[in-house]
């Protein structure tokens, strides 16, 4: 349970305003919040900062994608915001219905809720035609808006007037230097409710020092790529699933939908990486889908440490999410 008070919303709603701002969103734009408005903070987060800004809010939430793509097209949308994950699922039905998102006033993605690679990001941008801009914020703080990033995408802005960040050694607790990777902790300051101190994300970033070109002195942090309590450990080495990620998005021929099987064999824990691939490769000659497969595995290999099995899936093989994306299934303990 997360309480807020009175004033808690209008920081919240003054501090989306601002992570907005930064991504060039103004009064005039009409802005597609694709978040799910139920007991989740980031539908609200952002519906309350667009209020603030002035600019047109469409209300839509999460699900239904042909309505989505319907919306977006005949509204002319210039903004949303929802899942990487999500948004990529809607590019694709988008694509299936013969819109081609790239021909409308769309400019501009607020993204978050789940980590996602930088190889994601460029997929996102090339597909659709935008900026992708990583928000990060987490309900016990305050939602959405505890950072944000700039034009430059260098890093998320801490609205340290708000949030004070620091980021720790997660085994010792103690601080580390400036630029070195830790977990992130963040204090509130002006929150009423429910104040926190120096409250354990899981989030593994690291402090920027360098000054951004976008002239702004609030201190930045690292996109968040993965969490320390999502790492999994097979055959003693550790393995987040954005690496997998980041290793696949780097072939060419396979899309940025995935799954981390996860099985014990004889005692041994064992890893399958299930990778969809574009329908002209799984349409192609099996020379081509072996020769990709042999890659992928490579790719996997050189990223991970570790050999794992690689199987390629025809497209919209696996599940889409409307919300956060299920990346491992864990089938050891059945």
């Amino acid at each position: 349970m997360v309480a807020y008070t009175q004033e808690d919303l209008g920081v919240w709603a003054s501090v989306m305003a601002r992570a907005l701002a930064s991504y060039g969103i103004h009064r005039g734009d009409v802005f597609q919040n694709a978040h799910g408005y139920g007991l989740f903070t980031g539908g609200l987060g952002f519906h309350y900062g667009l209020e603030a800004i002035g600019a047109t809010v469409i209300p839509i939430s999460g699900g239904n994608t042909d309505r989505q793509v319907m919306i977006m097209k005949d509204f002319k949308v210039t903004a949303i915001c929802a899942t990487p994950s999500y948004f990529l699922h809607l590019l694709e039905r988008a694509s299936e219905m013969g819109v081609d998102v790239r021909e409308l006033p769309l400019r501009a993605g607020g993204f978050g809720a789940e980590p996602w690679s930088e190889s994601m990001r460029q997929r996102i941008q090339a597909m659709a035609g935008i900026k992708a801009y990583d928000c990060y914020g987490l309900t016990e703080i305050t939602g959405p808006g505890v950072g944000a990033e700039c034009w430059f995408q260098g890093g998320l802005h801490v609205h340290e007037d708000h949030f004070y960040p620091e980021v720790i050694d997660p085994e010792t607790g103690e601080r580390v230097a400036d630029g070195v990777e830790g977990e992130l902790v963040i204090t509130t300051l002006s929150k009423q409710a429910m104040p926190m101190i120096r409250y354990r994300t899981r989030d593994i970033t690291a402090m920027i020092t360098e000054p951004c070109p976008c002239g702004r002195t609030l201190r930045r942090i690292r996109r968040i790529g993965r969490r320390s309590d999502d790492m999994l450990i097979l055959r003693g080495v550790n393995v987040y699933p954005s690496q997998v990620e980041a290793a696949l998005l780097a072939v060419e021929g396979t899309l940025p939908h995935y799954q981390i099987v996860l099985t014990r064999e004889k005692g041994l824990d064992q890893m399958e990486v299930q990778v969809e691939v574009t329908p002209e490769v799984f349409g192609d000659r099996i020379v081509a889908l072996v020769e990709l497969n042999e890659k992928l595995a490579y790719a996997m290999e050189h990223t991970l440490g570790i050999r794992v099995q690689v199987s390629l899936v025809g497209p919209h093989t696996i599940q889409r999410s409307e919300g956060k994306a299920k990346r491992v299934i864990d089938k050891r303990k059945d």
